[in-house]
Parts: C-alpha cells; structure tokens; sequence
C-alpha cells in the first residue's frame, strides 16, 4: 500500500523531547509537594493527554490536574519545549516524501501553539500541509479527535491511502477510530509491544525503515 497522506506524531515521532517534557512534569508536581528524583519515571507522560496522564500516574482529581497543567505550561512555554531534539533521518525522511509529492501533516496531543513553535524552531514546518493539535483549553485533546480535524481537509476516496505514524497505543487506537490505517515506530516510546498490542497496521523499528516502507524502497 503506497499512503499519499501522512499523518506524523511529534512527540516520540518526529522529535526527542524526554528532557523537556519530563522537567515540565517535574515542575508541575513540585508545586503539590511531590519530589521526583529519577525523571525518567516520568517518561510515561510522553505522548498521552497530560490531564489523563496526572490522574493516572499520580491520582489527581480532575481539578487538580488541570491545575498541574497550568504549571507544567509554564516551564514548558519558555523552556521545555525546546530541551527537544529532532531525530537522526527526521529532516530526510521529510524531504524525501515531499520530494514524491506525499501531503504530510502533524496531528499531535500536544497544543498546536507548542507545536508549531517546536516545528519553526527545528525548521520543520513547511514540510507539512497542516499542523494540527490539541487547544490550550483543554479540548481537541484525544488523538482520535485530533485525527478527525486533520480528515475534514482529506477526501473520503484518500481515506484508504492515508495513515497515522506515531509511537503509542493512542496513535494506533486514535487511527482505528478514524478508520485509516497506523505505523507504529518502535523507536519512540510505546515500543513494539505496546504499538503490536494496539494494533498497528504495520510497524517499523527506525526512522531509516520507515523512510523505505513509506517510499516502497
């Protein structure tokens, strides 16, 4: 199947941003008096709806975390987002699928006004259609929904050759939803096991393995 619309996740997918989303969390839970030590036991926030994430991870009422957001935003805004990195091939990739005249979108959880900066600010940004994420509001959040906004701009026939590239469950549950296919990256953060347990179309180990998959290589 050659997929002539793409849809890339940014967090685990396109970028490497462990350092400046987990000190992000970090500064959240501070505010409550929690102490965490070991920031990577806070890698599990990479990718999910930070809301979902702090009520999980860490019990919070519904309030309570949409209040440790706040505070995560505002060490995320000025310097979180940019503790990030772009992944070796990424920039390539890119050229290369543009190059063979592919749409490609981001569709990330992540608030499109972070997204964009992050993208802008790696030179990432015209490479893509459309960048869509979630609203500062709260809102637009799940990847299902976000999916579905990218979808109003992609005709009902392009459906079966459009495809979302993430590295977790919710990429793969949020395409099954939206009815278009997945490609889980293990290089990410769910892993093989969680992206096959998902259901992952298909799945690829690195960037270069996608490249080929993607261009029929």
């Amino acid at each position: 199947m050659m997929y002539d619309r793409i849809l890339f996740d940014l967090d685990g997918t396109l970028t490497e941003p462990k350092i400046g989303i987990t000190k992000s969390v970090n500064y959240a839970l501070k505010k409550f008096g929690i102490h965490v030590t070991d920031l990577d036991t806070l890698i599990p926030f990479i990718g999910p709806p930070l809301v979902d994430s702090f009520i999980e991870f860490y019990g919070f009422t519904q309030e309570q975390a949409l209040k440790a957001v706040e505070y995560y935003r505002e060490y995320f805004s000025v310097t979180g987002l940019f503790e990030n990195g772009v992944y070796d091939g990424i920039e390539n990739l890119l050229t290369e699928l543009v190059r063979h005249e592919r749409h490609l979108f981001v569709a990330t959880s992540k608030p499109t006004v972070f997204a964009k900066k992050i993208l802008d600010h790696f030179k990432l940004t015209s490479y893509f259609d459309s960048i869509v994420g979630s609203n500062l509001d709260g809102t637009c959040v799940k990847k299902g929904d976000v999916i579905q906004v990218v979808l109003k701009e992609v005709p009902l026939v392009e459906r079966k050759r459009t495809v979302m590239v993430g590295d977790r469950l919710h990429d793969v549950c949020g395409a099954k939803a939206s009815g278009i296919d997945s490609i889980g990256v293990a290089y990410g953060y769910g892993g093989a096991g969680e992206l096959r347990q998902a259901g992952a179309t298909h799945l690829v180990y690195t960037v270069a393995e996608l490249q080929q998959f993607l261009l029929g290589e």
